[in-house]
């Protein structure tokens, strides 16, 4: 059968739970300099086409490059964060190719000497016990090179038009072993990097800008065995959601393939999004198709022991560091920390809540709940968010103290201070008539108005019905505008009834 004839959905769990998946990953990440690699053309997004271009952009003869310091530094950071061995002497060579979008013939980029090596992420995805388990991923290396440009066909079918605006600009290349295993790893994996090219403040990973793009080598065995399958890429990955489709459905089409009697050919395939499927692009290239050498223009790049240091020593805590940081000095669980740290701008503003108080563990509760709502609703950015660190810090005090509710801090003080501000939330619940009422005489007035009002649901209650105590705590606290003392108030009925 060839493959257009194979029907994927048609496998059965059984079959396909026979199988393990292999997945490798090469990680395209363009850095944030100002200049392109090799050339002073700026690196900007969004401009009009072909407006970022000049003689070596678009190899007009005679033009000679020369490298980017910033990049080489950008790429020893990557490497650094995630534990390479940093090449002291590395070159660039010329990988041999022939599109339009790529002026000179050829491609500056690394082959026999990469700028890191080694090295690895760890990952963590949720468990069948619903905990997390954490995995290394291991890198190959990771290498410098200069994109391409951009073809652009505009719905035309016979057209293709040309944008050089992105072609020089310096991309870390990060290939990974084969080490991940299904779609949730490999989707869990691009998250860490995209978090960690943050973090460090070399690209801003957006992945619907192809800032941060994935190609996806995905071949498939028999559960047990040792030998890798043949694999096939699927490119230019530009979102999480859709690599792990794409996954998913390469791995059912390459089982179907097999199960049937038929070959999986290693071929380059692209991703349909409206479909979901994965169809073929072209066979794929050998490393021999690129003639790789190295670049005669290029003098090699010596990273020395005091320039490496200046590096290391500039670079901020990583997500790693802090998640370690907020388990065993806040003492906030795993899961808590990994979804504080997950931006740093978020990680920044829960040290800043946490240096204004010790209830670490309410403070990440904020974060992780009414924050979190409110960001999701408003764009997501933290450095927008209208409630100062202290300010959040005194409203979580005023709340744990018992002078006010956590009902009437969520519900009622917090939206206050969310639209006007400059007010302490002991300021908005005074003025309110918001603090938590703790005198026994006028609860127990409310108490006996509740229960006197209810004669059938206290003679229910005193016959067994003990479910109903929340209907009379809710009545009191509706009479007492929310500030009714509920550990109080249950007392009293409790005595009363």
């Amino acid at each position: 059968m060839t493959q257009t004839e194979i029907n994927p959905s048609d496998i059965s769990e059984e079959i396909l739970n026979s199988y393990e998946t292999v997945i490798g990953l090469e990680v395209h990440c363009q850095l944030l300099t100002e200049s392109k690699l090799f050339a002073s053309d700026r690196n900007l997004f969004g401009t009009e086409p072909n407006t970022n271009i000049g003689p070596l952009t678009l190899a007009l003869p005679g033009t000679l490059p020369k490298v980017n310091k910033k990049a080489v530094e950008y790429a020893v950071r990557i490497g650094l964060a995630c534990d390479c061995s940093i090449s002291r002497r590395t070159i660039f060579d010329r990988k041999n190719y022939f599109y339009p979008d790529l002026p000179k013939g050829y491609q500056i980029s690394q082959d026999k000497k990469p700028i890191c090596e080694n090295g690895g992420v760890t990952i963590a995805t949720k468990g069948t016990d619903g905990k997390l388990v954490e995995k290394l991923i291991r890198f190959h290396h990771i290498h410098l090179e200069e994109d391409a440009g951009k073809s652009v066909h505009d719905g035309s079918e016979t057209e293709t038009l040309l944008d050089y605006n992105r072609a020089g600009t310096p991309l870390v290349e990060m290939v990974s072993e084969p080490d991940l295993r299904s779609a949730d790893e490999t989707g869990a994996f691009v998250t860490e990097i995209r978090r960690l090219v943050r973090y460090l403040g070399i690209s801003d990973g957006n992945m619907e800008e192809g800032s941060l793009r994935c190609d996806v080598n995905v071949s498939i065995r028999k559960k047990g065995d040792t030998e890798l399958g043949v694999k096939v890429e699927v490119k230019n990955m530009n979102s999480i959601r859709n690599m792990m489709r794409a996954i998913t459905f390469e791995t059912k089409r390459q089982i179907s393939l097999l199960e049937s009697g038929g070959r999986i050919q290693q071929q380059t395939r692209m991703f349909d999004v409206e479909t979901g499927n994965t169809y073929g692009m072209r066979m794929k290239e050998t490393m021999n198709d690129y003639r790789y050498f190295p670049d005669p223009d290029l003098s090699p790049i010596i990273i020395s022991d005091e320039w490496l240091e200046s590096i290391r020593s500039a670079m901020p805590a990583l997500p790693k560091e802090l998640r370690k940081k907020f388990t065993d000095i806040y003492g906030i669980p795993a899961y808590d920390a990994l979804v504080l740290t997950d931006t740093k701008e978020i990680a920044d503003y829960f040290e800043e809540v946490c240096a204004k108080t010790t209830l670490y563990k309410s403070a990440s509760n904020w974060l992780m709940g009414p924050v979190k709502s409110y960001l999701n609703e408003h764009d997501g950015d933290i450095l927008l968010f209208p409630v100062k660190p202290a300010d959040l810090a005194a409203l979580i005090e005023l709340s744990e103290s018992g002078l006010v509710s956590n009902s009437v801090a969520t519900q009622k003080i917090f939206p206050v201070m969310l639209a006007e501000h400059g007010k302490s939330p002991k300021e908005i619940a005074v003025s309110n008539n918001w603090l938590q009422n703790s005198n026994t005489n006028e609860l127990e007035t409310l108490v006996d108005e509740v229960i006197a009002s209810m004669p059938d649901k206290v003679a229910a209650y005193q016959k067994g019905k003990k479910g109903l105590l929340g209907l009379f705590v809710g009545e009191i606290m509706k009479k007492s505008n929310g500030t009714a003392d509920p550990k109080l108030v249950n007392q009293l009925l409790a005595k009363k009834l």
